[in-house]
């Protein structure tokens, strides 16, 4: 019987990992459908290769730092199992590996490929594992010191922090040390339209992600006989509601409609497990609005030019959905339970602090050697000034 649940386990898992494996691919669409012409096939290689280097320092380094197993301990490693162990790490991998995927969308268009490849090593081959460590491997004790404070443990079922905010606070730090595109704020104070390229490359890349989505959050019971129906429902319910808010505030934009449900799905990843599905639908409408006005926000007024929206998306969607956890997980809002605010809210900031230190040791680190951003003749090659983005309505074309 041991035999078979092992089996069934490793299947499922593998299932999970192939999945979330295919959302790399609606990474790659959605940044190849955003980006300018000129930049289309940059942004195809460049998640590619982000994987590839991911792999290898998380498969040396960064599983080992998160958990304590390797290949290379003798009787306890990897290399000696052959199921369920080897599979965990596969499905961890493609988490691991979206933390460069989320970041290369803010600083599409004017960043260096060499530079942002040492930092996607230095991120998953460090930064990220620590924090995965703290969170779901317990280490460091920081998990029972918030248990001890406030009656509970962090949760973060399927990585609303740990891996989207995360991402998107580490890619806020990336976009302001890089700077804008070029003439992309302009001395006279007007803002330049730079439309994506391409809107159907654009939503098949959604399209991709959220239906990889529900391997990212089902699967992260990591157990077939802990699977969780709730799970499924409550990501499906965030997703809708983050698209119906999208269509509202964004005015039927194309850009805000794709996005909105990735912004209810990074949502609530967090309490996907303990959330009642009319909160989760509720939750993902919070998170579609805090898309959509953080962005044209960033934009416009802050003049903050996060490509793809990653902060206001991963980052801030990503702390709202820890702490929706907390609110939303409560027996008095249809929740499960076992979960606490001030738990919540303490694994959240810890997550965002910890971001923004990595981000700007790293991003910094480099900086202080390197270029990070292309030169000018590097960026304006093959510009092609005459793509305007269809469907747009004019007030929301100066956003993107």
């Amino acid at each position: 019987m041991d035999q078979v649940k092992q089996g069934s386990d490793a299947l499922f898992l593998l299932l999970g990992a192939v999945m979330v494996l295919a959302m790399h691919a609606g990474f790659a669409f959605l940044e190849l459908g955003t980006v300018r012409k000129k930049n289309q096939v940059n942004a195809l290689v460049k998640i590619l290769v982000d994987f590839s280097v991911s792999t290898v320092v998380y498969f040396f380094i960064g599983y080992t730092v998160a958990y304590g197993t390797s290949f290379f301990t003798g009787a306890e490693s990897l290399m000696q199992k052959n199921g369920v162990e080897l599979l965990r790490f596969f499905f961890l991998l493609t988490f691991a590996a979206a933390i460069p995927a989320i970041v290369s969308g803010g600083i599409a268009e004017r960043a260096r490929f060499g530079p942002q490849l040492v930092a996607t090593a230095v991120l998953v081959g460090v930064a990220y594992p620590l924090l995965e460590g703290v969170m779901w491997g317990n280490k460091f004790g920081i998990q029972e010191a918030i248990t001890r404070l406030t009656g509970a443990a962090f949760h973060d079922f399927a990585g609303s922090v740990v891996v989207h905010a995360f991402g998107g606070w580490i890619g806020l730090v990336a976009v302001v040390l890089l700077g804008a595109r070029s003439n992309r704020y302009r001395k006279d104070g007007g803002i330049s339209a730079h439309p994506p390229s391409n809107i159907p490359f654009l939503a098949l890349g959604a399209w991709v992600l959220a239906v990889g989505w529900f391997g990212f959050n089902v699967m992260s019971a990591q157990a077939l006989d802990k699977i969780s129906g709730l799970v499924a429902v409550n990501s499906l319910m965030a997703m809708a509601g983050g698209t119906l808010v999208a269509v509202l505030l964004g005015r039927n934009d194309p850009g805000f409609v794709y996005n909105g449900p990735l912004a209810g799905l990074v949502a609530v990843c967090a309490g996907s497990d303990v959330m009642h599905p009319a909160g989760a639908l509720a939750v993902g409408g919070v998170a579609s609005a805090i898309f959509v006005s953080m962005f044209t926000l960033t934009q416009n007024r802050w003049k903050i030019d996060d490509v793809l929206g990653v902060w206001p998306l991963h980052g801030l969607c990503g702390a709202w959905g820890g702490i929706a956890c907390g609110i939303f997980g409560q027996p008095g809002l249809g929740g499960v339970g076992g979960v606490s605010f001030g738990a919540q809210l303490a694994g959240t900031l810890i997550g965002v602090v910890w971001a923004l230190v990595s981000g700007l040791a790293v991003y910094g680190g480099i900086k202080s050697v390197t270029s990070l951003r292309l030169s000018l003749e590097e960026e304006f090659e093959g510009a092609d000034l005459s793509i305007h983005r269809i469907g747009a309505t004019p007030e929301h074309e100066a956003n993107w």
